[in-house]
């Protein structure tokens, strides 16, 4: 019986490492959809702003003005219905920043890098499902920006990837941006927090085999011949960084169409580790040496149990299971600009995570 219940926990353990491997994996696909961006976008867009302000806050305004809604209380009133908030849902923010290097320094103002993928998990406890909320880089809310010291200058209507930058590339940098998204959010709670670094994806993707994915996007033949939509294609090496990286730049916000491409090779990735957890008892293991030092999170080791265990009956991710917040976008005189659907979003956050009263 001793041997029997060992090995029920060395499966709960892989698991448990497939799941918070999944998460990593999850933020660092993510930046490479706006990779193409340099570093000194954040002193440009700085420099440009007075310019934009007054047109940012007209068309952030549009429509807006009955929006009433405060998703920091438990029960909220939305369009003649009572919605209360389901406690077993946990919100998870997932980033990918733009750094490529370890995250174990802190950083100075503008050194930080930006928050290129945004992702919010919402991880049901109770019936063992995660669904993912994409959230566009180029979003425009209001963020907190900060001094060279350190200390709060105020807040301006901007890009949400730059809530990232305008911080020490660590913690400072991670609760700058779950408090853009809470603001975004209408005061919703972020619960957790987890960031990565994308130095290291070529070799998580070649440490589970290889993930294989179907080619959802006509033209990706550019970057790879053997890149033909519709076609499955074995991931390996820098093949994985060309997978989520392609898009057609003749097209305007072609970075979000790409989010197609993103879903495939995260969905895929899950699968594959999965499989190669049954083959290598220690892949999560080592799967963790090489995300040691490129990580950021508030949740404890602890805190990783409890969300492995809570999943281990999942079915796995898949295309249903992710959500794109509604918007539209606008062509700026320096960058793509993304506006939210407030009462699109309003309905997505109240389907995620709400539950209607009778």
């Amino acid at each position: 019986m001793s041997w029997l219940n060992q090995h029920k926990n060395q499966v709960r353990s892989l698991i448990v490492g497939t799941i918070v491997i999944g998460f990593v994996i999850l933020a660092a696909v993510g930046v490479y959809l706006y990779r193409e961006r340099k570093a000194t976008e954040m002193m440009i867009a700085l420099r440009n702003q007075n310019e934009a302000m007054t047109e940012m806050d007209q068309a952030s305004n549009l429509g807006n003005e009955e929006i009433v809604l405060d998703f920091s209380a438990d029960t909220v009133q939305w369009q003649g219905k009572t919605y209360k908030k389901n406690t077993y849902i946990k919100a998870i923010l997932c980033l990918g920043v733009d750094r490529s290097d370890v995250m174990t320094e802190k950083m100075e103002l503008g050194e930080a890098g930006q928050a290129d993928g945004i992702f919010l998990v919402a991880h049901d406890t109770a019936r063992n499902q995660m669904k993912i909320l994409q959230i566009p880089r180029d979003t425009i809310t209001e963020i907190t920006t900060i001094h060279p010291d350190g200390s709060v200058k105020g807040t301006e209507l901007n890009h949400l990837t730059l809530a990232y930058a305008f911080g020490d590339g660590r913690e400072g940098s991670c609760e700058n941006m779950a408090a853009a998204v809470t603001n975004l959010l209408h005061g919703f709670t972020i619960d957790h927090y987890l960031a990565t670094d994308v130095a290291m994806i070529g070799e998580l993707n070649d440490a589970v085999g290889g993930v294989t994915v179907t080619v959802p996007t006509a033209g990706m033949e550019q970057t790879d011949p053997a890149f033909v939509k519709g076609t499955q294609v074995t991931l390996q090496g820098k093949q994985a960084e060309k997978f989520v990286r392609y898009r057609d730049i003749t097209v305007d916000h072609s970075a979000i169409f790409r989010m197609n491409q993103q879903k495939e090779y995260i969905t895929k990735y899950f699968q594959a580790l999965q499989t190669k957890s049954k083959e290598d008892s220690q892949i999560v293991t080592k799967l963790f040496e090489l995300l040691e030092d490129y990580m950021v999170t508030d949740m404890t080791k602890d805190q990783y149990l409890k969300m492995g265990l809570d999943v281990v009956a999942s079915d796995g991710l898949s295309g249903e299971d992710f959500y794109t917040i509604p918007g539209s976008g606008v062509t700026g005189a320096e960058f793509d600009e993304f506006y939210v659907d407030q009462d699109g979003m309003i309905s997505v956050v109240l389907d995620l995570f709400y539950r209607e009263e009778n």
